[in-house]
């Protein structure tokens, strides 16, 4: 056997397994889409053919072969099985084996015609998927929640929240507890260059973006007015939660069911003077709600202890350090302030995690608050800002960001494809599968949007991101 082969064969058989691991993900993703929006339990009962009811075996169950084993029809009733379960499967094989073999496969500077392949991964993908695996196992379940989302808000124009939990909680448990083994095992980290780390007593390297210190953005280790910022819009979204649980605060649009049932009265006493049938879609209705912007107040309302306790959490977080551990210092040469003493890594880390969730989701909740006041029409769903919210805790709140702001043009460029197909603009469309496409353009082109932003600010060389 060729040395070469020999060499690779072992990432050969990982990247199989990490497909093999995606296809099943795929599987489980046609379970959630087909359930959640029914109401029903993602576990039990066990799969069955939804026409006969036939508990499936294992055999059935194969992701992707398991449909073509069969030929697309279900064995026992021979009723024909959706050709969208093998695709949803592949897709989200696709997805992991690319993550894999670009991130740990691929060398820096390898390019495959003429495309820099090997400049894709981010820079914490040099130190290898044995210390880096929590942050690998994190955007696995963010790009199968987020094929899971894309076809449930197409067909149903809603996002389950759970889908959006579930990453953002993993991404907060496995981002936070990565650090506290780092610093539990390794040590602190000391600066060596810019996006080059030693492990205090150990021989270990640690590589990250230029300015960065993990594998998403952070306050870094002298953060603290940050930490404080972050950690008191958190405490400021827990305490809005329990206003709203406890009734205190009215949540936004809940008069609309009410406000449905006589729209569609007055819609039905309408139709019997005329013979023109109206755009009667859930979508096209959501969107004819009078009061958007009444609701917006609500949803200020809501946001005011986030802003306050934000404020507040700046503020006391620099006064503790300073009472605590002494006077801050100024540095001429960055002209920053230096804080007496150095944050803890799991600290800096949890608060680059929850930065996201509140600065991926704000930036969504922001555009929503002011196209609905600007245009009296709810402008974005919450479940977007659910979405991007899960998409910062995940990826940073750079990466989301970006990810909003590209989510524009592929939203027009669907329009446009639709237009093609029917002859006609819709007047409301899903926004998650348009913001789901611009987080994976994201995570696989970012070095042609660093180059695009070069560009734009007139600089010889791409802008470098985290």
């Amino acid at each position: 056997m060729p040395e070469a082969l020999i060499m690779i064969l072992p990432k050969l058989v990982t990247l199989g397994f990490v497909m093999a691991f995606g296809a099943s993900i795929g599987s489980l993703v046609n379970v959630l889409v087909y359930r959640l929006p029914l109401g029903l339990d993602v576990v039990s009962p066990t799969s069955r053919c939804p026409k006969c009811n036939t508990k499936l075996t294992w055999r059935e169950n194969i992701p992707i072969f398991g449909w073509l084993i069969l030929g697309g029809k279900c064995r026992f009733c021979k009723c024909k099985i959706s050709p969208e379960y093998p695709i949803v499967e592949t897709v989200v094989a696709v997805i992991f084996g690319l993550i894999y073999a670009l991130w740990y496969m691929v060398e820096p500077g390898d390019t495959l015609l003429g495309i820099p392949f090997g400049d894709i991964a981010p820079e914490w993908a040099l130190n290898g998927p044995a210390l880096t695996w929590p942050s690998l196992v994190i955007l696995f379940i963010l790009m199968g929640s987020l094929v899971a989302m894309t076809i449930i808000d197409a067909r149903t124009f809603t996002i389950p929240l759970v889908l959006t939990w579930v990453p953002a909680i993993v991404a907060l448990l496995f981002h936070t507890g990565h650090a506290i083994w780092f610093q539990v095992s390794k040590g602190t980290l000391t600066p060596v260059i810019s996006g080059y780390w030693n492990f205090a007593g150990s021989y270990s390297r640690w590589f990250t973006a230029p300015n960065e210190i993990w594998t998403i953005p952070t306050p870094g280790l002298n953060g603290w007015r940050f930490i404080g910022i972050i950690l008191g819009a958190t405490v400021g979204l827990i305490i809005a939660n329990l206003l709203l649980k406890y009734k205190v605060l009215t949540r936004s649009f809940a008069d609309y069911d009410q406000w449905l049932k006589q729209h569609n009265k007055s819609l039905a006493d309408s139709l019997e003077k005329s013979e023109k049938e109206p755009d009667h879609s859930a979508a096209h209705e959501w969107i004819m709600y009078p009061y958007a912007r009444r609701e917006m107040i609500r949803e200020l309302a809501f946001l005011a202890p986030v802003g306050l306790l934000a404020f507040f959490g700046g503020w006391l977080s620099v006064t503790l350090v300073t009472n605590i551990a002494g006077d801050w210092t100024f540095n001429p040469t960055t002209g920053t302030m230096i804080p007496p003493t150095q944050a803890p890594l799991w600290l800096v880390v949890m608060t680059g995690v929850l930065a996201g969730y509140l600065i991926g989701g704000g930036v969504v909740w922001a555009v929503r608050i002011l196209g609905s006041l600007l245009f009296n029409k709810e402008a974005m769903g919450l479940g977007d800002v659910h979405m991007m919210a899960a998409v910062g805790a995940c990826m940073g709140w750079i990466d989301s960001t970006l990810a909003f702001f590209i989510a524009a043009f592929v939203a027009l460029g669907i329009a446009a494809l639709g237009a093609l197909g029917k002859g006609k603009l819709s007047r409301a469309m899903p926004y998650g599968p348009s913001l789901a496409i611009a987080t994976v353009m994201v995570l696989f082109a970012k070095p042609i949007i660093e180059w695009g932003l070069g560009k734009i600010m007139g600089m010889d060389t791409p802008f470098n991101l985290p």
